[in-house]
Protein backbone atom coordinates (compact mmCIF):
# COMPACT_ATOMS: atom_id res chain seq x y z
CA UNK A 1 0.00 0.00 0.00
CA UNK A 2 2.83 2.37 0.89
CA UNK A 3 4.46 1.75 -2.46
CA UNK A 4 1.24 2.45 -4.33
CA UNK A 5 0.80 5.67 -2.39
CA UNK A 6 4.27 6.88 -3.33
CA UNK A 7 3.60 6.14 -6.98
CA UNK A 8 0.42 8.21 -6.87
CA UNK A 9 2.24 11.11 -5.29
CA UNK A 10 4.89 11.08 -8.00
CA UNK A 11 2.31 11.15 -10.75
CA UNK A 12 0.68 14.18 -9.18
CA UNK A 13 3.84 16.23 -9.13
CA UNK A 14 4.62 18.86 -11.73
CA UNK A 15 7.31 18.27 -14.34
CA UNK A 16 8.73 21.70 -13.53
CA UNK A 17 11.33 21.26 -10.74
CA UNK A 18 10.61 24.69 -9.30
CA UNK A 19 6.89 24.09 -9.24
CA UNK A 20 7.29 20.60 -7.85
CA UNK A 21 9.37 21.76 -4.92
CA UNK A 22 7.66 25.10 -4.40
CA UNK A 23 5.77 26.17 -1.31
CA UNK A 24 2.03 25.83 -0.90
CA UNK A 25 -0.07 28.61 -2.38
CA UNK A 26 -1.84 31.11 -0.18
CA UNK A 27 -5.55 30.69 0.42
CA UNK A 28 -6.34 34.41 0.52
CA UNK A 29 -7.70 36.25 -2.49
CA UNK A 30 -6.09 39.18 -4.24
CA UNK A 31 -6.75 42.62 -2.81
CA UNK A 32 -6.65 45.95 -4.65
CA UNK A 33 -3.10 46.34 -3.36
CA UNK A 34 -2.14 43.00 -4.92
CA UNK A 35 -3.54 44.02 -8.30
CA UNK A 36 -1.72 47.36 -8.14
CA UNK A 37 1.44 45.48 -7.24
CA UNK A 38 0.88 43.20 -10.22
CA UNK A 39 1.09 46.24 -12.50
CA UNK A 40 4.66 46.73 -11.16
CA UNK A 41 4.37 50.49 -10.92
CA UNK A 42 8.05 51.05 -10.19
CA UNK A 43 8.89 49.88 -13.72
CA UNK A 44 6.35 52.14 -15.47
CA UNK A 45 8.90 54.93 -15.68
CA UNK A 46 10.33 52.99 -18.62
CA UNK A 47 7.12 53.75 -20.53
CA UNK A 48 7.20 57.44 -19.63
CA UNK A 49 10.84 58.15 -20.51
CA UNK A 50 10.74 57.37 -24.27
CA UNK A 51 7.62 59.47 -24.84
CA UNK A 52 9.10 62.40 -22.93
CA UNK A 53 12.36 62.14 -24.86
CA UNK A 54 10.62 61.60 -28.20
CA UNK A 55 8.56 64.75 -27.69
CA UNK A 56 11.59 66.78 -26.58
CA UNK A 57 13.74 65.81 -29.58
CA UNK A 58 10.74 66.38 -31.80
CA UNK A 59 10.61 69.94 -30.52
CA UNK A 60 14.31 70.78 -30.94
CA UNK A 61 14.44 69.22 -34.41
CA UNK A 62 11.15 70.60 -35.67
CA UNK A 63 12.44 74.05 -36.56
CA UNK A 64 9.52 75.49 -34.63
CA UNK A 65 9.95 79.10 -33.60
CA UNK A 66 8.67 79.87 -30.14
CA UNK A 67 8.62 78.03 -26.85
CA UNK A 68 7.88 74.41 -26.03
CA UNK A 69 4.31 75.25 -25.05
CA UNK A 70 3.67 76.64 -28.51
CA UNK A 71 5.07 73.47 -30.03
CA UNK A 72 2.71 71.29 -28.00
CA UNK A 73 -0.27 73.33 -29.16
CA UNK A 74 0.79 73.06 -32.78
CA UNK A 75 -0.67 70.33 -35.02
CA UNK A 76 -2.04 68.33 -32.10
CA UNK A 77 1.41 67.48 -30.72
CA UNK A 78 0.13 67.42 -27.14
CA UNK A 79 -2.68 65.00 -28.01
CA UNK A 80 -0.25 62.76 -29.89
CA UNK A 81 2.18 62.79 -26.96
CA UNK A 82 -0.56 61.88 -24.49
CA UNK A 83 -1.80 59.07 -26.74
CA UNK A 84 1.74 57.75 -27.18
CA UNK A 85 2.14 57.79 -23.41
CA UNK A 86 -1.09 55.81 -23.01
CA UNK A 87 0.10 53.26 -25.57
CA UNK A 88 3.42 52.84 -23.75
CA UNK A 89 1.87 52.56 -20.27
CA UNK A 90 -1.00 50.27 -21.27
CA UNK A 91 1.39 48.04 -23.20
CA UNK A 92 3.81 47.84 -20.28
CA UNK A 93 1.09 47.07 -17.75
CA UNK A 94 -0.24 44.44 -20.14
CA UNK A 95 3.23 42.91 -20.38
CA UNK A 96 3.53 42.85 -16.59
CA UNK A 97 0.21 41.04 -16.11
CA UNK A 98 0.99 38.75 -19.04
CA UNK A 99 4.30 37.83 -17.42
CA UNK A 100 2.50 37.21 -14.14
CA UNK A 101 0.11 34.85 -15.90
CA UNK A 102 2.67 33.01 -18.04
CA UNK A 103 5.29 32.64 -15.30
CA UNK A 104 2.61 31.57 -12.86
CA UNK A 105 1.10 28.79 -14.96
CA UNK A 106 4.59 27.50 -15.78
CA UNK A 107 5.58 27.43 -12.13
CA UNK A 108 8.46 29.84 -12.67
CA UNK A 109 7.34 32.11 -9.82
CA UNK A 110 7.24 29.37 -7.18
CA UNK A 111 10.61 30.32 -5.71
CA UNK A 112 10.66 34.03 -6.46
CA UNK A 113 12.11 36.30 -3.75
CA UNK A 114 10.29 39.55 -4.52
CA UNK A 115 6.63 40.43 -3.94
CA UNK A 116 4.17 37.56 -4.45
CA UNK A 117 2.70 37.31 -7.92
CA UNK A 118 -1.02 37.03 -8.51
CA UNK A 119 -0.93 33.74 -10.42
CA UNK A 120 2.10 32.07 -8.88
CA UNK A 121 0.94 32.69 -5.31
CA UNK A 122 -2.65 31.67 -6.07
CA UNK A 123 -4.01 35.13 -5.26
CA UNK A 124 -6.08 35.23 -8.44
CA UNK A 125 -7.31 32.71 -10.99
CA UNK A 126 -4.97 32.44 -13.98
CA UNK A 127 -7.78 33.19 -16.41
CA UNK A 128 -8.61 36.39 -14.52
CA UNK A 129 -5.01 37.58 -14.72
CA UNK A 130 -4.91 36.72 -18.42
CA UNK A 131 -8.12 38.68 -19.01
CA UNK A 132 -6.67 41.74 -17.30
CA UNK A 133 -3.49 41.47 -19.39
CA UNK A 134 -5.49 41.22 -22.62
CA UNK A 135 -7.64 44.17 -21.54
CA UNK A 136 -4.58 46.40 -21.21
CA UNK A 137 -3.27 45.17 -24.56
CA UNK A 138 -6.65 46.14 -25.99
CA UNK A 139 -6.48 49.60 -24.43
CA UNK A 140 -3.01 50.08 -25.91
CA UNK A 141 -4.39 49.06 -29.30
CA UNK A 142 -7.27 51.55 -29.04
CA UNK A 143 -4.92 54.42 -28.17
CA UNK A 144 -2.66 53.38 -31.04
CA UNK A 145 -5.55 53.30 -33.50
CA UNK A 146 -6.51 56.84 -32.48
CA UNK A 147 -2.94 57.94 -33.27
CA UNK A 148 -3.19 56.26 -36.67
CA UNK A 149 -6.50 57.98 -37.44
CA UNK A 150 -5.18 61.39 -36.39
CA UNK A 151 -1.92 61.08 -38.33
CA UNK A 152 -3.17 58.97 -41.26
CA UNK A 153 0.00 56.89 -40.89
CA UNK A 154 -1.70 53.56 -41.51
CA UNK A 155 1.53 51.56 -41.55
CA UNK A 156 1.76 52.23 -37.81
CA UNK A 157 -0.89 49.54 -37.40
CA UNK A 158 1.78 46.98 -38.32
CA UNK A 159 4.17 48.45 -35.75
CA UNK A 160 1.50 48.38 -33.07
CA UNK A 161 0.52 44.80 -33.86
CA UNK A 162 4.17 43.76 -33.73
CA UNK A 163 4.55 45.42 -30.32
CA UNK A 164 1.56 43.55 -28.87
CA UNK A 165 2.68 40.23 -30.34
CA UNK A 166 6.19 40.75 -29.00
CA UNK A 167 4.76 41.69 -25.59
CA UNK A 168 2.77 38.45 -25.40
CA UNK A 169 5.54 36.11 -26.57
CA UNK A 170 8.03 37.62 -24.13
CA UNK A 171 6.94 34.98 -21.62
CA UNK A 172 3.83 33.59 -23.36
CA UNK A 173 3.42 30.88 -25.96
CA UNK A 174 5.24 27.57 -26.26
CA UNK A 175 8.68 29.09 -26.85
CA UNK A 176 8.83 32.47 -25.10
CA UNK A 177 11.92 34.40 -26.10
CA UNK A 178 12.22 35.87 -22.59
CA UNK A 179 13.15 32.34 -21.51
CA UNK A 180 15.93 32.25 -24.10
CA UNK A 181 18.08 35.27 -23.22
CA UNK A 182 16.32 37.68 -25.61
CA UNK A 183 14.41 39.83 -23.13
CA UNK A 184 16.91 42.67 -23.32
CA UNK A 185 16.55 42.74 -27.10
CA UNK A 186 12.78 43.21 -26.73
CA UNK A 187 12.97 46.05 -24.23
CA UNK A 188 15.74 47.83 -26.16
CA UNK A 189 13.78 47.71 -29.41
CA UNK A 190 10.29 48.51 -28.12
CA UNK A 191 10.95 50.65 -25.02
CA UNK A 192 13.84 52.40 -26.72
CA UNK A 193 13.87 52.59 -30.50
CA UNK A 194 10.18 52.11 -31.32
CA UNK A 195 8.79 54.26 -28.50
CA UNK A 196 11.15 57.24 -28.89
CA UNK A 197 11.34 57.28 -32.68
CA UNK A 198 7.63 56.54 -33.02
CA UNK A 199 6.78 59.46 -30.75
CA UNK A 200 9.07 61.80 -32.67
CA UNK A 201 7.88 60.67 -36.09
CA UNK A 202 4.17 61.02 -35.37
CA UNK A 203 4.78 64.62 -34.32
CA UNK A 204 7.22 65.96 -36.94
CA UNK A 205 7.13 63.22 -39.64
CA UNK A 206 10.88 62.81 -39.36
CA UNK A 207 13.41 60.70 -37.48
CA UNK A 208 16.58 62.63 -36.62
CA UNK A 209 20.04 61.83 -35.30
CA UNK A 210 19.06 63.25 -31.91
CA UNK A 211 16.03 60.97 -31.97
CA UNK A 212 18.26 57.93 -32.50
CA UNK A 213 20.57 58.95 -29.66
CA UNK A 214 17.64 59.49 -27.29
CA UNK A 215 16.15 56.15 -28.35
CA UNK A 216 19.40 54.32 -27.63
CA UNK A 217 19.63 55.98 -24.20
CA UNK A 218 16.06 54.98 -23.28
CA UNK A 219 16.67 51.46 -24.56
CA UNK A 220 19.78 50.94 -22.44
CA UNK A 221 17.97 52.14 -19.32
CA UNK A 222 15.26 49.56 -20.01
CA UNK A 223 17.93 46.88 -20.44
CA UNK A 224 19.55 47.88 -17.14
CA UNK A 225 16.28 47.58 -15.22
CA UNK A 226 15.52 44.19 -16.73
CA UNK A 227 19.05 42.93 -16.13
CA UNK A 228 19.19 43.86 -12.44
CA UNK A 229 15.76 42.30 -11.97
CA UNK A 230 16.99 39.08 -13.57
CA UNK A 231 20.23 39.11 -11.55
CA UNK A 232 18.08 39.02 -8.44
CA UNK A 233 16.22 35.98 -9.78
CA UNK A 234 19.16 34.03 -11.24
CA UNK A 235 18.98 31.07 -8.86
CA UNK A 236 15.20 30.78 -9.05
CA UNK A 237 15.13 31.17 -12.84
CA UNK A 238 17.87 28.58 -13.30
CA UNK A 239 15.92 26.11 -11.17
CA UNK A 240 12.75 26.78 -13.15
CA UNK A 241 14.47 26.41 -16.52
CA UNK A 242 14.14 30.10 -17.42
CA UNK A 243 17.29 31.00 -19.38
CA UNK A 244 17.45 34.77 -19.08
CA UNK A 245 20.57 36.56 -20.27
CA UNK A 246 21.63 36.84 -16.62
CA UNK A 247 21.32 33.07 -16.19
CA UNK A 248 23.19 32.43 -19.43
CA UNK A 249 26.09 34.77 -18.57
CA UNK A 250 26.33 34.04 -14.86
CA UNK A 251 26.22 36.50 -12.00
CA UNK A 252 29.66 38.19 -12.35
CA UNK A 253 29.31 38.95 -16.07
CA UNK A 254 25.64 39.90 -15.69
CA UNK A 255 26.55 42.41 -12.98
CA UNK A 256 29.20 43.96 -15.22
CA UNK A 257 26.77 44.14 -18.15
CA UNK A 258 24.17 45.77 -15.91
CA UNK A 259 26.71 48.48 -15.10
CA UNK A 260 27.43 48.98 -18.80
CA UNK A 261 23.71 49.26 -19.62
CA UNK A 262 23.19 51.80 -16.84
CA UNK A 263 26.13 54.00 -17.80
CA UNK A 264 25.76 54.00 -21.60
CA UNK A 265 22.92 56.58 -21.57
CA UNK A 266 25.36 59.00 -19.94
CA UNK A 267 27.84 58.35 -22.75
CA UNK A 268 25.08 59.05 -25.27
CA UNK A 269 24.31 62.27 -23.39
CA UNK A 270 27.57 63.75 -24.74
CA UNK A 271 25.80 64.16 -28.10
CA UNK A 272 23.26 66.51 -26.56
CA UNK A 273 25.83 68.37 -24.46
CA UNK A 274 27.79 69.19 -27.62
CA UNK A 275 24.66 70.51 -29.31
CA UNK A 276 22.82 72.03 -26.34
CA UNK A 277 25.08 73.02 -23.47
CA UNK A 278 22.34 73.14 -20.83
CA UNK A 279 21.62 69.46 -21.34
CA UNK A 280 24.76 68.84 -19.26
CA UNK A 281 22.59 69.35 -16.17
CA UNK A 282 21.29 65.85 -16.88
CA UNK A 283 24.53 64.47 -15.47
CA UNK A 284 23.22 65.37 -12.01
CA UNK A 285 20.94 62.33 -12.32
CA UNK A 286 24.07 60.26 -11.72
CA UNK A 287 23.33 60.97 -8.05
CA UNK A 288 20.67 58.27 -8.46
CA UNK A 289 22.39 56.09 -11.03
CA UNK A 290 25.73 55.68 -9.25
CA UNK A 291 24.22 54.28 -6.01
CA UNK A 292 22.15 51.92 -8.15
CA UNK A 293 25.33 50.85 -9.94
CA UNK A 294 27.19 50.27 -6.69
CA UNK A 295 24.40 48.18 -5.20
CA UNK A 296 23.76 46.27 -8.42
CA UNK A 297 27.34 45.16 -8.98
CA UNK A 298 28.26 44.39 -5.37
CA UNK A 299 25.18 43.25 -3.47
CA UNK A 300 24.28 39.59 -3.06
CA UNK A 301 21.06 40.13 -1.13
CA UNK A 302 17.86 39.99 -3.22
CA UNK A 303 16.20 42.82 -1.30
CA UNK A 304 19.16 45.10 -1.97
CA UNK A 305 18.91 44.26 -5.65
CA UNK A 306 15.28 45.36 -5.52
CA UNK A 307 16.58 48.71 -4.27
CA UNK A 308 19.01 48.80 -7.21
CA UNK A 309 16.09 48.11 -9.56
CA UNK A 310 14.07 50.96 -8.07
CA UNK A 311 17.00 53.37 -8.24
CA UNK A 312 17.70 52.37 -11.84
CA UNK A 313 14.08 53.01 -12.76
CA UNK A 314 14.04 56.40 -11.04
CA UNK A 315 17.38 57.26 -12.67
CA UNK A 316 15.83 56.64 -16.07
CA UNK A 317 12.86 58.87 -15.23
CA UNK A 318 15.06 61.65 -13.85
CA UNK A 319 17.35 61.43 -16.89
CA UNK A 320 14.43 61.67 -19.32
CA UNK A 321 12.67 64.51 -17.52
CA UNK A 322 15.78 66.62 -16.90
CA UNK A 323 17.07 66.14 -20.45
CA UNK A 324 13.65 67.01 -21.88
CA UNK A 325 13.44 70.17 -19.76
CA UNK A 326 16.91 71.33 -20.77
CA UNK A 327 16.06 70.77 -24.42
CA UNK A 328 12.73 72.56 -24.05
CA UNK A 329 14.31 75.71 -22.59
CA UNK A 330 17.08 76.08 -25.16
CA UNK A 331 17.43 79.73 -26.25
Amino acid sequence: MARAKNTTQKKGRSGNPAKAAGPARTKRRATASDWIGGARLRTLTLGVVPVVLGTAVGFVDSGTTGDFGAYLQQDGHLALAVLALLVALFLQIGVNYSNDYSDGVRGTDEFRVGPARLTGAGLAAPRTVLTVALTFFGLAAVAGIVIVVLTQLWWLLIVGAAAIVAAWFYTGGKKPYGYNALGEVFVFVFFGLVAVLGTQYTQIREVTASGWVAAVAAGFFACAVLMVNNIRDIDEDRLAGKRTLAVLLGRPVARALYGVFLMLPYVALLWFVLLYFRSGFTYFTLLLALPALLIGVTSRKPRELITALQLSSFSALAYGVVLAITLAVQP
